[in-house]
């Protein structure tokens, strides 16, 4: 007769190599979309020259988009969520939406200050994500309307890198649709500061950089 000690020990053995290998695979998921950023710039930045740059970077973005999918998805599916990962996560995220939109600004695909409102927001979530958690330790998750600003954000650049011979107007499809994505991301900056913009009126301790009333 086997020993069931054994045995569970070989399903525990088991477990953690599949968890060792889940990690792994959707930490490489996050570097990539990390690595794939200069490159994408880099494309939009060519422009037409040569022809195939703007194609490959609208692709590669496309990529790099269902890649987050996939990472968010298959980490709670696989019960894969830490700290550290949902860091890269939204790291790599802002670093994609970011990069490209800076390479759009300088090809001439998209506003300046459309450019100002997205960046300005993750900038703005970023520092209170961190006063809420330095406050009382919550740790801030995406609400439906950072999720909502994040899907159309990917496919107002996508829009923007291939720009489809559609207009609205006097305006291409992708400038509706980047305006519609600088609506959204100033409705999902003044939804987290409803729900959590009182930190900044409650009273903390002094930190080690803090004056002191003594």
């Amino acid at each position: 007769m086997r020993d069931p000690g054994a045995r569970y020990d070989a399903r525990i053995a088991t477990m953690t190599t599949a968890d060792a290998r889940a990690a792994a695979f959707l930490k490489v998921l996050t570097y990539l979309r990390i690595a794939l950023t200069p490159v994408i710039m880099g494309l939009v930045i060519a422009g037409e020259d040569p022809s195939w740059a703007q194609p490959a970077a609208a692709t590669l973005f496309a990529f790099a988009a269902v890649t987050d999918f996939f990472d968010g998805r298959l980490a709670r599916r696989w019960k894969q969520t830490t700290v550290l990962g949902t860091f890269l996560d939204t790291t790599a995220d802002k670093l994609l939406v970011s990069g490209v939109l800076l390479a759009l600004v300088e090809s001439g695909r998209t506003s300046a200050w459309i450019a100002f409102v997205i960046v300005g927001r993750e900038l703005l979530i970023m520092g209170l994500r961190g006063a809420v958690t330095a406050s009382d330790g919550t740790v801030v998750h995406p609400s439906m309307w950072g999720k909502l600003k994040a899907n159309v954000q990917f496919v107002a650049i996508f829009l923007a890198i291939w720009r489809p011979d559609v207009t609205i107007g006097s305006w291409y499809l992708d400038q509706v649709v980047m305006l519609v994505a600088a609506i959204v991301t100033v409705a999902s900056a003044a939804e987290y500061l409803a729900r959590f913009g009182g930190v900044f009126s409650r009273r903390g301790r002094p930190g080690p950089h803090a004056p002191s009333d003594a």
